[in-house]
């Protein structure tokens, strides 16, 4: 007999950043309290196939010489076929086998088909509790448009942006230089839909924004040209509690841009030079308790749950919203845990309290 709780980490996908999402997995699976926890760990390949992983931390380190990657290996992850049915089973070389009862998903996809609402739609439908926030909160938070829409309506300020989709550009090209030409230069092109800065581009001329269109419009059919906001950029990690307590935000982070255009994805996650993460950051009592407000502002005008990290521009005019992720990066180098250690957390109580509230507010709607 045990009373530990069974927990099934999922993680890969069909997005581009299925890399950065086995590095969040190779985090979790080396924090994560085996005391208290029976990790079963399910790859998810760049085609879909559910595979059952290797419980080898080492195997998702972050590695920018060779990031790490699901494999198919042969094997399929079957789900339950009910609501109610918590049991998981593999197949292997023709044999199926048990491997025992799910108490909670730790879907820690990033990207399309998996942070966007499709992957916990699935959940929903098999009734298995999951970490993070729900379908609306996901779909969301995973479109930029849509997130800043919802944000300008909650009184949250968001930079200045156009959305326009690969078919209205189709047939008529000078709707995105009309855009440009409205908002100014610098710009960023983005992908409406992706994450990691995966097809981020800074437009500091009009000759640029070609370019800049055609890699966002391949991640993307709708992209977003939006103002270049000149400030600081401080991110901060949210936290929902049990129900009826609030909310709470971290200590800030500063991200210190000094030798490239923006903080890309090279930056990120491939050891370019020229950033430098600092936290905490440098800022006043009245700064951070106007951002953390802002915070959780923006994480309930979505609906959110469970997590998100919401990144801001400290203008000269005040806080701004640039994003809101629902399921922010682990990595021993990501912002969401590097703010929760510095504001008393260890990676292991980040984890236990994560999988605490999930199991919480299970029946409570959120």
């Amino acid at each position: 007999m045990t009373d530990k709780l069974t927990v099934a980490l999922l993680f890969g996908g069909r997005s581009s950043e299925h890399s950065i999402s086995c590095a969040t997995a190779g985090g979790v699976l080396a924090a994560i309290d085996r005391d208290r926890y029976t990790v079963i760990p399910i790859g998810i390949t760049r085609d879909g196939a559910f595979i059952l992983e290797a419980d080898d931390p080492t195997k998702f380190a972050l590695n920018p010489a060779a990031m790490p990657e699901v494999v198919d290996n042969g094997t399929r992850v079957i789900w339950p076929d009910s609501a109610g049915n918590t049991t998981l089973r593999v197949t292997d070389g023709g044999e199926t086998r048990d491997l025992g009862d799910v108490d909670l998903v730790f879907p820690i996809v990033h990207g399309p088909f998996g942070e966007d609402g499709t992957l916990q739609g699935m959940l929903e439908l098999i009734g298995l509790p999951y970490v993070g926030s729900g379908v609306l909160a996901s779909a969301l938070g995973m479109d930029k448009h849509f997130t800043k829409t919802v944000l300008m309506q909650a009184g949250v300020p968001v930079a200045p942006w156009r959305t326009i989709t690969a078919d209205a550009h189709a047939a008529d090209s000078t709707l995105a230089e009309q855009a440009l030409t409205e908002l100014g230069l610098p710009a960023f092109v983005k992908p409406a839909r992706a994450g990691s800065s995966v097809g981020v581009s800074k437009v500091s001329t009009p000759n640029q924004l070609a370019e800049a269109l055609a890699t966002a419009f391949a991640e993307d059919h709708k992209v977003l040209i939006e103002s270049g906001l000149v400030g600081r950029e401080i991110e901060v990690a949210v936290l929902q509690d049990r129900p009826g307590t609030p909310t709470r935000a971290s200590v800030a982070g500063e991200v210190i841009v000094s030798g490239r255009d923006f903080y890309d994805f090279a930056a990120k996650y491939e050891g370019a030079a020229g950033i430098d993460l600092v936290c905490p950051a440098d800022l006043s009592a009245a700064e951070l308790a106007e951002m953390q407000a802002l915070a959780i502002r923006a994480f309930d005008a979505i609906g959110g749950a469970g997590l998100a990290r919401v990144d801001f521009f400290l203008t000269a005019d005040g806080w701004v919203v640039n994003e809101l992720n629902t399921m922010p990066g682990f990595t021993p180098i990501s912002m969401f845990p590097t703010c929760w250690l510095a504001s008393g957390f260890t990676y292991p109580q980040l984890i236990d309290e994560l999988i605490e509230v999930a199991l919480a507010r299970v029946g409570h709607g959120s």
